[in-house]
């Protein structure tokens, strides 16, 4: 990378430089060059004696409440750390977790809101809140769930009540950053309706004239068995399926299940991590499999053309994986094929598989009424499958085939086999023969995926 030469005259800069380091040769003149700090916590010398002096008032007054109360470890514990954070900060200018004496750093007053990048906006900025429907929940969760873990840390002494005040926005205060915002959703909760008043706009007709799919009722018993004959069509047409469960037990169950009876398929679940899970759905596009089963996870953002049939088992158990929004965004996954269609089995028809019915059958209504004016016929998506919105390293993933290595005999069970394998990796590691403990890493890791993709006891 190249240098930038700054001359000055006094405190007068004449000129700024663009240089090669090693011949001092200038490639041109700049007019302006950004130079950033080396670190996000530098701030002016006299502003860290305010905020070390006010650091140890807060400490003097958190000792007394403790003594007070005779709660002595907890005292000892708040003192131990905040003095070695402040030794740290007056030798070496920072310490760990010194976010957490942002407020005294930055000078705020207690209680009052932290600085963020929307403070950069400028007034009349647009917002656009994308899946608002989960988004605008997940703003009023967060300062919550960082106050309510933060409290413990406070309450036993791990950190002074400041740290409090290094927290994501209230709700309330995220509002106020609010000027124009567009809520883009396909299912939108209360909130954004009440916001957007009568600036509802629909986006029900789509470019290549596809159609939401066809819902169809069956009932809940003999589920798995009569979807069993459902993919058994869908796959004979060159297609995929899409299956959703109520739990995780199910989910392994069903997919060990239909795996022996010779079904190519796979379960994804939040124990699956995220480049993973990207692969796992590539290979379903590819038709390294035809059956994807998951619990929570075949819904947002899920584009996959290949997918004909979406199957939603004991869709009459009503609750927060069986609500509307969920039904619809989870029947929305089988949009992008001319011949989708969607299977809620339930011995019932709840309101939310109701209204889930009536509003695809309003916007089938609609789609078809503008295909037919138009002379439009519904077409499957041509999506390229490298056209994922993961970047998926070939070094992240081992290849499966090492699992089947057999240098020691294991016992059955996948996670006996690993335990040994572990153990064995950390004895060679300690003997110093990182070759050895580097090939039983690879087999470990290597089992375990197959556990993932699998789902079935490895012999």
């Amino acid at each position: 990378s190249n240098t930038i030469r700054v001359e000055l005259f006094g405190d007068v800069v004449e000129s700024i430089a663009e240089i090669d380091p090693l011949t001092g040769r200038a490639f041109g003149r700049l007019s302006k060059v950004p130079i950033y700090p080396k670190s996000h916590y530098v701030i002016a010398p006299d502003r860290y004696d305010q905020a070390l002096q006010g650091i140890e008032e807060e400490l003097e007054a958190r000792l007394n409440y403790f003594r007070q109360r005779d709660q002595l470890l907890e005292a000892q514990r708040v003192e131990q750390r905040t003095m070695f954070d402040l030794e740290m900060i007056r030798a070496m200018g920072y310490c760990h977790g010194i976010e957490n004496y942002s407020r005294h750093l930055s000078g705020r007053a207690p209680g009052e809101p932290p600085p963020t990048l929307l403070d950069y906006f400028p007034k009349d900025h647009l917002l656009i809140i994308d899946e608002s429907h989960v988004t605008v929940p997940q703003f009023g969760g967060m300062y919550e769930g960082d106050h309510s873990r933060k409290k413990t840390l406070v309450d036993y002494g791990f950190r002074l009540p400041s740290a409090m005040d290094n927290r994501p926005l209230k709700f309330q205060e995220f509002e106020q950053t609010m000027n124009r915002v567009i809520y883009v959703s396909a299912t939108p909760g209360p909130y954004e309706l009440k916001h957007a008043g009568l600036s509802v706009v629909e986006q029900i007709i789509r470019p290549t004239g596809l159609m939401d799919p066809v819902i169809e009722v069956k009932p809940a018993k003999g589920q798995v068995d009569d979807l069993l004959q459902e993919v058994k069509a869908v796959i004979a047409k060159g297609f995929r399926v899409l299956v959703t469960t109520l739990t995780k037990r199910m989910a392994e169950d069903l997919t060990e299940y239909y795996h022996d009876l010779g079904v190519k398929v796979r379960y994804l679940h939040s124990d699956i991590r995220t480049l993973e899970r990207a692969e796992i759905i590539r290979d379903l596009r590819r038709g390294v499999f035809d059956v994807l089963v998951g619990i929570n996870l075949l819904r947002e953002g899920l584009d996959l053309p290949e997918v004909a049939l979406v199957a939603v088992l004991d869709a009459d158990k009503e609750g927060f994986l069986r609500g509307h929004r969920a039904l619809i965004q989870t029947a929305g996954r089988a949009a992008r094929n001319s011949e989708g269609k969607v299977v809620l089995y339930g011995d019932a028809i709840t309101d939310s598989m109701q209204v889930t019915i009536e509003e695809t059958v309003r916007r089938r209504q609609i789609q078809a009424r503008y295909n037919q004016e138009n002379g439009i016929t519904p077409e499957t998506i041509r999506k390229r499958i490298h056209d994922l919105d993961y970047h998926v390293a070939e070094a992240d993933y081992m290849d499966v085939g090492i699992a089947a290595e057999e240098e020691t005999v294991y016992d059955a069970d996948v996670e006996q086999t690993m335990a040994s394998l572990e153990r064995e990796m950390k004895a060679a590691v300690k003997k110093l023969e990182f070759e050895r403990a580097a090939k039983l890493r690879d087999r470990i890791r290597a089992l375990r995926q197959q556990e993932l993709l699998f789902g079935e006891t490895i012999r």
